[in-house]
């Protein structure tokens, strides 16, 4: 085992942004920051990265095939260490979570367990694994809104809903990509079933429900909002139809459309905050 593995397994960029998304979004909900949003950017960064350590622990032999150069199958850390390592984060995530609220504690909570099923199983399972891990991302942004009570629960609610439409077809690309690995591993999942080009079709019909849930937020913020979010909808819609032609896991990974897919979600999360600071 290596040390540097333990920080390459919890993919800290990733955890990182998604703790900011949570600020973004109290941002968002209230106009305003508070010292204590602090306490939400740790409790979201620690439990994405256990999800992200427990989703390496049961992918483990997948990723020999998918990813060999991942953490587990490369030799940097064992399964045994991952799972204790895991049980770390969820626990400090969870337990950071009883000092901000009510709803943001039961979020934490729910969102920890649906980690693990969804690692240990409904990865596994047709669209529904998809579904789960878009929901995930997406209550990032609810998790936020909920740190000013419910009214902010309830503003985020759109952003979520965009969230969660961008992610699951960038998902659905995910496994078509990852259909070789995945057959070789037991999954069952949607491209397996339907095949990579009506995988990416659906994908697509997801990416234009997300552009158009993403004029909602045009009610709060004007023509300077829509203009931003006109451009990553853009890219968004150009990453989504790359995938279009495509009929095989390779040509679909050769086009590069789950990354441009997970650039453009990172665009709207700078429009969102650039939105919520200016306009």
């Amino acid at each position: 085992m290596r040390p540097a593995g333990f920080l390459s397994i919890i993919r800290p960029a990733n955890a990182v942004v998604a703790g900011l998304a949570a600020i973004v979004a109290y941002l968002i909900a209230t106009g305003t920051l508070v010292p204590g949003v602090l306490l939400l950017l740790l409790v979201v960064t620690l439990i994405t990265a256990a999800g992200n350590v427990i989703n390496d622990y049961y992918d483990a032999e997948i990723d020999r095939i998918n990813r060999p150069e991942r953490p587990i199958p490369s030799g940097a850390v064992s399964r045994n260490a991952a799972l204790i390592y895991a049980g770390i984060l969820f626990c400090a995530g969870v337990f950071l979570a009883g000092f901000t609220s009510e709803i943001c504690f039961a979020l934490a909570l729910v969102n920890s367990l649906l980690l693990v099923l969804y690692a240990a199983w409904l990865k596994s399972t047709p669209f529904f694994g998809n579904a789960a891990v878009s929901y995930l991302s997406a209550s990032i942004f609810l998790f936020g809104g909920a740190f000013a009570g419910w009214t902010g629960f309830l503003h985020m609610l759109p952003v979520a809903a965009i969230t969660f439409l961008a992610m699951l077809s960038r998902e659905i690309l995910k496994d078509a990509e990852d259909m070789e690995g995945d057959r070789a591993g037991g999954a069952d999942t949607l491209p397996l079933r339907i095949g990579v080009k009506k995988s990416a079709l659906l994908a697509f019909v997801f990416a234009i429900a997300a552009v158009a849930a993403s004029a909602v937020p045009y009610a709060w913020w004007g023509p300077g909002y829509l203009l931003g979010i006109a451009i990553v909808d853009l890219v968004i819609l150009a990453a989504a139809a790359r995938a279009l032609p495509c009929s095989d896991p390779a040509a679909l990974k050769a086009t590069g459309s789950t990354g441009l897919l997970k650039y453009g979600m990172f665009a709207s999360l700078v429009i969102f905050t650039l939105s919520a600071l200016f306009l």
